[in-house]
């Protein structure tokens, strides 16, 4: 699928972001022809992570979160990490930021502990998702029907599990980009 003249934001921590669930998705869509903005909480690099803990590589923010509207974008990606998502779930902006993609009918993808942030902008009350296994209670707290599965979509919005589940939500995020809003994506649901 060609993702030509699409613009998508992908999330990063300063911080935690766990590297393949940041790196691949960006490469796949660039790659389908989308531009990605990479959007981050602050000015300068941001450093992300292989299983959490070891120190993966480095990447240029593009823009900061408080520079930008998710009018910018035809969609946003958010990328695990249990430190990187709890850092951006923990940011106002980076929050309000996702929350308007649901208002604006936006897709939305988040993989592994990305779902942290959907969480925190009270956007998945009533919507099926996944997520990385110990999210579970508090997806399901915060009015989730959670699924374990290798990637769901709901309206607009994907969800996957882990790093291993990277082919189908890439896949899934592609396809969604590509059919563009949809009219269930809303954070009224």
């Amino acid at each position: 699928m060609k993702l030509d003249g699409k613009k998508v934001a992908i999330l990063i921590a300063p911080r935690g972001s766990e590297d393949s669930e940041f790196a691949k998705p960006k490469e796949a869509l660039e790659k389908a022809g989308a531009h990605v903005t990479v959007v981050g909480l602050e000015k300068g690099k941001a450093k992300t992570v292989k299983n959490d803990i070891d120190p993966a590589a480095e990447y240029d923010v593009d823009q900061t979160v408080e520079a930008v509207s998710a009018e910018d974008f035809d969609a946003v990606v958010i990328p695990g990490g249990t430190v990187g998502a709890d850092k951006l779930r923990g940011d106002e902006k980076t929050v309000a930021f996702v929350r308007d993609f649901f208002e604006q009918g936006k897709p939305v993808a988040a993989i592994c502990h990305g779902p942290w942030v959907l969480a925190e902008a009270d956007v998945i009350e009533g919507r099926e998702l996944t997520s990385f296994k110990s999210l579970r209670t508090d997806l399901i707290n915060a009015g989730a029907d959670w699924v374990d599965e290798e990637v769901v979509v709901d309206q607009g919005l994907v969800t996957s599990r882990t790093p291993d589940d990277l082919p189908a939500f890439i896949d899934k995020i592609i396809e969604e980009v590509a059919e563009g809003e949809h009219p269930g994506q809303s954070a009224s649901v």
